[in-house]
């Protein structure tokens, strides 16, 4: 692994030795046990966040709007009409 970056953390002496004795179980150093901890948990919070659970009636509505045909309100017509002038001047 080549260092691009450095990542410094303070802990208590209890949880230090929590870690330590974790990672003598795993049979690594400290650094590279609680790096592969961040990187897990971090990741998995990151899957969790960027999906988007629905109900079962939440997703029949959600295929529905998608699914029927669209037709712009007058506020978003007014929208587009002065976007449309912007864009040319």
């Amino acid at each position: 692994m080549t260092t691009t970056a450095r990542f410094d953390l303070k802990m208590d002496a209890a949880d230090k030795d929590i870690v330590s004795r974790a990672a003598t179980l795993m049979g690594t150093t400290m650094a590279s046990f609680v790096r592969v901890a961040a990187k897990e948990k971090a990741q998995a919070l990151l899957d969790r966040e960027s999906r988007v659970t629905l109900s079962q009636r939440d997703f029949a509505a959600f295929t529905l709007a998608l699914n029927s045909a669209f037709t712009p309100n007058t506020a978003l017509k007014s929208a587009l009409t002065e976007a449309a002038k912007v864009k040319r001047a």
